[in-house]
Formats: C-alpha cells, sequence, structure tokens
C-alpha cells in the first residue's frame, strides 16, 4: 500500500493505564517536547485524534467558522 507524501500511521500500545508512547519518529515531525500540552478529540464514529498546542488554534478557529457558516444558511431557511 502506497502512503501518500505527508501522511503518516504508528502502531502504538496501550498499557494497563490506559497510557500510551508517542512514538518518536511523530514527536520529532510534530516538535512535540515534555510538557507540551496536546488536545485530544473524540468521534464516537470517526475515532481519535491527537493535535499538538500549534495546531488547535487553526481547528477551534475552523470549528466556530463551520457552526457560523450553518447558523447563517439556517436563518436563511
Amino acid at each position: 500500500m502506497k502512503v501518500p507524501d505527508g501522511k503518516y500511521a504508528w502502531m502504538v500500545k496501550i498499557g494497563e493505564k490506559g497510557q500510551f508512547v508517542i512514538p518518536k519518529e511523530a514527536r520529532e515531525l510534530f516538535d512535540l517536547q515534555p510538557g507540551n500540552e496536546i488536545l485530544v478529540l473524540g468521534d464516537a464514529k470517526r475515532g481519535i485524534a491527537i493535535l499538538p498546542k500549534a495546531m488547535q488554534k487553526e481547528l477551534i478557529t475552523n470549528i466556530f467558522s463551520e457552526m457560523e457558516h450553518s447558523e447563517q444558511e439556517e436563518s436563511h431557511e
């Protein structure tokens, strides 16, 4: 299977306490350092996403933009 450029996948094992280690390659790629905060999102149908703090602002901005767009469409109906 060919993986598109810029896309990655890693296998991790969940320990007894529900913890897992972010693979070294991923930590380096996303410049994750000890003590950094990450955002963990969950969707019952799509799974879990983990975002470094630097990406959180962009995601939250996109979410609110989509919400505003949906509200505007509803008000025009």
